[in-house]
């Protein structure tokens, strides 16, 4: 891993541009000395790690005492795109837009872009976990797909926080009843983008013990910011 450029925010917080290979990504840590526990924070379908939503996430939840990581995963944001995948992105929004069924060309996009980026934040968080300002233990959120399976790959993640849910690769959505760790889902009640049943029976197949569903009134990008600080309280009974 190499760092390629750091600033230290106005809150303290270290913000560090890295490189591991082809993996382009951002660590943001606390101002505090002590070792931090991690959260892998994952950008959903395409976007950049850049995205200002994820970068406001990322410094408030450093700001609670997290070393928080995101990275651009294969095909997403500063990666190179296939022309497959770029078709792909083209034929689902024509056909959300048109109401038109989404399934297949859904599954063709999302179920390679979880299989390449997988590996990917495993051999990031190998790189993270050796760092001396981070201590472990391990949590996720973000993108419900990718979390899915490293959930249930990496032990190493002992809570996870899932946005939407909706649309889900049928892989992930079997892998789902293997995962028992606690989980904090969120649900936007009118996402225009993430059927709401399918998210509901999504959280119904989960096998922890401890998962909660929060739902708020509004779109995919209505998130209210109260959110994070609920997610800040959930990381805290978890990872500290």
């Amino acid at each position: 891993m190499q760092f390629t450029s750091e600033q230290r925010l106005d809150d303290g917080i270290l913000e560090r541009e890295f490189a591991l290979g082809e993996i382009p990504g951002t660590l943001w840590t606390p101002k505090s000395p002590t070792p931090a526990p991690l959260i892998l924070m994952a950008h959903n379908n395409g976007l950049p790690k850049g995205d200002s939503r994820l970068v406001a996430r990322a410094r408030q939840t450093a700001a609670y005492g997290y070393a928080v990581a995101s990275i651009d995963a294969p095909g997403c944001g500063d990666r190179p795109r296939s022309t497959g995948d770029e078709q792909a992105r083209a034929d689902l929004r024509r056909a959300m837009q048109a109401g038109e069924p989404v399934d297949e060309i859904f599954e063709s996009l999302v179920g390679p872009l979880v299989e390449n980026a997988v590996p990917d934040w495993r051999n990031t968080l190998d790189a993270l976990l050796s760092l001396p300002e981070i201590g472990g233990p391990v949590g996720y959120s973000g993108w419900t797909a990718v979390g899915i399976r490293l959930a249930v790959v990496e032990p190493r993640i002992e809570a996870a926080g899932f946005f939407a849910g909706g649309y889900v690769p049928r892989a992930q959505r079997e892998e789902a009843r293997q995962i028992t760790i606690p989980l904090l889902l969120l649900l936007q009640w009118d996402d225009e983008g993430n059927p709401r049943q399918r998210a509901l029976d999504l959280f119904d197949t989960f096998a922890s013990k401890e998962k909660t569903l929060h739902a708020n009134v509004g779109g995919h990008l209505g998130t209210p910011w109260f959110e994070l600080e609920d997610g800040g309280r959930f990381f805290g009974r978890h990872l500290k």
